[in-house]
């Protein structure tokens, strides 16, 4: 999931998460147990090369644990950062490079983070993201 933060570049969704040559946690199991139950029995593998692939599937969960931890805590700064604009000025960045003012009214939590309601000057804008947001008012 990712999170936004006030100020930070909008994603344009462009970049994937998704096609990267990467293996995950289910998938070194897989394959490191197929290397032992298909190696050759004259030539097992050795302690060390054993010893290595242990420790680096040690490292692969402790990454995975680390990003998991990581993701909650973005998810928490994002959610605690929407909540302290909450009937504060802001200045909003459109589409096309203009720049709207108003005030926050609403802030709905959605899977892909929190999304803004700004009332300017009685029209209202909704869906607006923590990263349109490019200036906050006392």
């Amino acid at each position: 999931m990712a999170i936004d933060a006030i100020g930070s570049i909008v994603n344009n969704g462009s970049a994937s998460t998704e096609g990267r040559n990467t293996i995950d946690q289910e998938g070194f199991i897989k394959l490191f147990l197929a290397q032992l139950q298909f190696q050759d029995p004259l030539e097992p593998v050795d302690n060390r090369e054993f010893l290595a692939q242990l420790a680096q599937f040690s490292n692969l969960e402790q990454s995975r644990q680390l990003s998991m931890n990581s993701e909650a805590l973005l998810t928490m700064t994002s959610a605690s950062q929407a909540l302290t604009l909450l009937n504060r000025k802001v200045e909003v960045s459109q589409a096309g490079g203009t720049t709207v003012s108003g005030t926050v009214t609403a802030i709905q939590f959605t899977a892909t983070g929190p999304d803004l309601t700004v009332d300017v000057n009685g029209s209202v804008l909704t869906g607006i993201r923590l990263p349109q947001v490019s200036l906050v008012r006392l």
